[in-house]
């Protein structure tokens, strides 16, 4: 069995072991059972201030990924990787989450979108940690973010009816076609979609 192949293989065992280990949505305030017999979210997204992998914030990630990027590729290459940074945003990470949710959740039946202005109550996902892993061919890495999930009242945001975190929520496709970070990080908002429309059926069904 040649190098390359071993390597692979124990990449493989590393990401089974991690998809092994059960995600656990954290209550840290309030409770869930307040949006018994709601039908509807309203969802927000914040992504005010959250660090990426060994860096302390965005900004710091984003000067130099970018300075690497100029340097092999150009300016104009590194502009384009920081829109479509920036973009996976809405069009990828924010989709995923609320796909998942809502397919969780339907029998409730309770629905979530940002589209839900009427909703008595509104999910903001703030995202406080991403690592946008790797994947080279033959040693991949998936993706991994932590959230903290504040469930307040449309009407009167500051107040804070129930609060929840997630941490080291993975995200990698099954067939490893992942070479891109913004798809692995869809994942990993995937996950998160699913962890909390799952907790939500979970404990209002009881």
């Amino acid at each position: 069995m040649t190098y390359k192949k071993l390597i692979f293989i124990f990449s493989l065992f590393v990401l089974s072991l991690t998809h092994a280990v059960a995600q656990k949505v954290v209550s840290v305030s309030g409770d869930i059972k307040v949006l018994k017999g709601e039908t509807k979210l309203k969802v927000e997204y914040d992504f005010s201030k959250f660090m990426v992998g060994k860096f302390s914030d965005e900004q710091a990630y984003l000067a130099d990924k970018k300075a690497d990027i100029t340097k092999k590729d150009g300016a104009a290459k590194a502009e384009e990787w920081e829109k479509a940074w920036k973009a996976s945003r809405e069009t990828r990470y924010q989709p995923k989450f609320q796909e998942l949710f809502n397919e969780q959740a339907k029998d409730l039946p309770i629905n979530i979108s940002p589209d839900n202005k009427d909703a008595k109550y509104t999910l903001i996902l703030k995202t406080t940690f991403i690592e946008p892993g790797f994947n080279v061919g033959v040693m991949k890495k998936p993706s991994y973010i932590n959230v903290e999930y504040i469930f307040v009242e449309t009407a009167n945001p500051s107040n804070v009816v129930a609060k929840f975190t997630g941490s080291n929520i993975p995200g990698s496709q099954a067939m490893g076609y992942d070479f891109d970070a913004g798809s692995r990080i869809a994942e990993s908002y995937a996950k998160a979609g699913k962890m909390i429309g799952g907790y939500i059926k979970k404990n209002l069904s009881k």
